[in-house]
Order: C-alpha cells, then structure tokens, then sequence
C-alpha cells in the first residue's frame, strides 16, 4: 500500500488494530479534515465535532492564524533545546504570565507533563520554603479525578482500569471527596505536611461535575489558611471552554500554581505550562526539571496567537452565551425524556446523563447514531455523553446541533 494512497475507513481501523497499541476505543470514524466546528471522514462526509479533542480545539479546526504562526515559524526554526536561548521563549513567557497574572512560566509539552512539572514544584516549595521535612509532604486530591495517566498520577487515581497491574505507586497523596469543603478542612488540619491541594476546577472525565458555588473560593482560603499551595489543572477547563477565561474565574480565585495545556496551543502543537509567581516558582534552578522540547520556538509562537485569537473573537464570552442556550434548549426536552435524566456544565463543557447504568452499551450506541447524524461526540463513564464544541460555534450552528441530539436521543426512548 503506498503511503499516500487515500485509505476507506476499514482500512484505517484495520492498520491501526494491526500495528497500534489498542490504549484506546474510538468511536469507529476516520477523520481526515477539519475547519472551524467542522471535521470530514476519508469518505467525505461531514459532522460537526462536539469533543473539540477533549477541549484541546477551543479555536476551532485549523484555524488560520494559529497555523499561520506555526508554518512561519517552522520555516524559521524550529528547535534549539534548552541548551541554548532562542528568541521566541521570552517573548511568550513574557505575553502568558501578563495574559494570566503570573509571574513565571515552566514551558512543557503535554497535560500531564504540566501536572507532574506542579507537582514537582510543590514538593519542592514545601522542602524549602515551608520546611517539611524531606519526603514527607503530601499532597491532597479528589477522588474521580483525572490529571492523566503517568506513574504519578495513577497512584493517585480511582479508576481500576488505569492503575491495574501498573503498580508500585507512588506514596504522598491524600484522597478525599470532591466538593466536600468538610473533607478538606479536616485533610488540612490532621496533615501538617501538607504542601497542596491539586484540583479540577470542574471535574471533566469524571462526567463533568461542576462543584457547589463557592467551593472553590473556600477551598483556597483553607490552603491559605494552612499554607499550602492551591493547584489549579486547568488543562481542559481553561482557555475560555467554561465561559471565563479560566474556570476558577467564576469564583475569582487565583491560584497558587496553574496548570494549562491542550487549548494553549489551539490544538495544532503540544504545549502546556505551569504558572506560578516567584515565591514559588523561583525553587526550582538548573536540572531541577526540563524537557527538550519544552519551550521550543514553534510551541512559542502558536501559544502566542492560539491566546490571542482567544482575547480577539471573545471566545470565553461566546461559550458563555452558548452555553446557557445549549443547556436550556436541551432542558426543554430532557422534562419528558425517558432516556435522558439531565444536563449538567459551564459555559461549553456540558454532559448529558443517559438513564441507564455504567456498565451498559447505551450511550455508546447513543453516540454512533450521532455520528450517523452528522455529530460527533463520545461517552464518558459508561452512561454520559460530554459535549464539547469548538468555541468558534455560532449560535446558528449550536441550534442546529441541539436538534440533531434531540433527534438522536427520540430515537432511543
């Protein structure tokens, strides 16, 4: 088969299944365009993409300023390493923490590279600025979460399918219940090495679980309370999906260190960050941490435009307003819907609950009759379905949508 013979969908699936580790299920389409909230398979047909790539696509599909930034870049250079200096990290350094109210960036590539970057600064502010004891602290997090799939981070996960025959896990964490203000308060006050608190600031792979108002407010003045650091992982929540340009700006928290990734780079490049301010970032000095391709100059330049076509099509703003008419118009239905139980999100990160248990097919087969309609979204859990669109969706296109999965959903009631 040559390289570039154009493949029918069996036989994409069917190379893939050949030669690629099966870590993952997709739904069976395949895809080989995309353009704003549009995405097209090998076959030519058309859906509207409702997953953004896990929120990675916030811009939109190649979106031409972002790819414009990325092809000139990489005619210019395109890596250095951290060997040297090149002369597009400072200046994104520079634009990212004034865009986020930071004082410093550590520049990595993927979601959970950035989380386990957090958690190594954490640790290492409370050995030498709080003066835990080495190898002592612990960090808390929430149960259901999901920070990515790394050694680390599994041994703090519940879900048995990513830790099962993966151990020995790593020790230093406290578990508690999301949304459970009581839990923290107690975590704090019996653990005097705590030295974070990492959460989501709505807990998207868990089914997106939006917490109770104020959690997130009283949860930073307990860390404050305690010294201990508030992480936020913003890494699918940030970059305007939940109708502010982070989710923790819904209850005007700043955290003490910040995740982000995925929309960082509207989707086209691997990027993702740690922001912190100097009392904390300014522990970690030379081969404390790195990365090769961390910082690299094309990742430089389309973080730079990927956030300002963020600020300039008021992108936090339209997933606000979008948002709202998507979960009212679906609450219309929902009233006298036997299959669907509820809708439940912020701004353009919302789930629908499928009446039925996890361990069923439902939502599953819920999906493929969307993508049969010309909509592309995916299970989560067993039995809830996650909408995310490219926040570039006009209210048109949204309306449009919200009758396919009306449509969709009256086929299984």
């Amino acid at each position: 088969m040559a390289v570039l013979e154009q493949l029918t969908s069996q036989q994409a699936i069917a190379l893939e299944n050949d030669y690629g580790a099966h870590n993952y299920h997709p739904l069976p389409v395949v895809l080989t365009k995309g353009e704003g909230v549009f995405v097209w398979d090998v076959e030519g047909k058309k859906y509207y993409d409702f997953l953004s790539a896990y929120s990675a696509v916030n811009q939109g599909h190649c979106h031409p300023k972002i790819i414009g930034a990325m092809v000139q870049q990489a005619k210019r250079l395109t890596l250095t390493s951290r060997a040297f200096y090149n002369d597009m990290l400072g200046i994104y350094e520079k634009f990212a923490c004034d865009y986020f109210g930071f004082d410093k960036l550590l520049p990595m590539n993927t979601g959970a590279e950035a989380v386990e970057t957090a958690l190594k600064l954490c640790r290492k502010w409370a050995y030498e600025k709080k003066g835990i004891h080495e190898n002592d602290a612990e960090i808390i997090v929430c149960e259901n979460n999901f920070h990515g799939r790394t050694t680390t981070i599994i041994s703090f996960s519940n879900d048995p399918v990513a830790r099962e025959h993966f151990g020995p896990f790593t020790k230093g964490f406290i578990k508690i219940e999301y949304d459970n203000l009581e839990a923290l308060e107690v975590a704090l006050k019996q653990n005097p090495n705590v030295a974070g608190f990492l959460v989501e600031p709505i807990q998207g792979e868990a089914g997106v679980y939006v917490p109770s108002e104020g959690y997130l407010a009283k949860a930073k003045a307990l860390c404050e309370k305690h010294n201990v650091l508030f992480i936020a992982d913003e890494v699918q929540t940030g970059i305007a999906r939940t109708g502010q340009l982070l989710a923790v700006d819904h209850e005007n928290v700043k955290p003490d260190v910040l995740i982000l990734g995925k929309a960082l780079s509207g989707g086209v490049y691997p990027v993702s960050a740690v922001l912190a301010n100097n009392a904390v970032m300014d522990v970690i000095k030379p081969g404390n941490h790195g990365s090769t391709f961390g910082g690299n100059p094309v990742a430089a330049a389309v973080a730079i435009a990927a956030l300002n076509v963020v600020k300039d099509e008021h992108l936090a703003e339209k997933a606000e307003e979008l948002g709202v008419l998507f979960r009212s118009e679906l609450n219309k239905y929902i009233e006298t819907s036997k299959i669907a139980k509820l809708v439940r999100g912020k701004g353009l990160l919302n789930a629908i609950v499928i009446n039925d248990d996890e361990e069923s097919d439902t939502a599953w087969n819920i999906c493929l009759a969307l993508r049969d309609n010309g909509l592309l979204a995916k299970p989560t859990h067993g039995n809830i379905i996650r909408f995310a669109p490219p926040l570039v969706m006009t209210k048109y296109q949204l309306q449009d949508c919200v009758s396919i999965i009306v449509k969709t959903l009256k086929q299984f009631e």
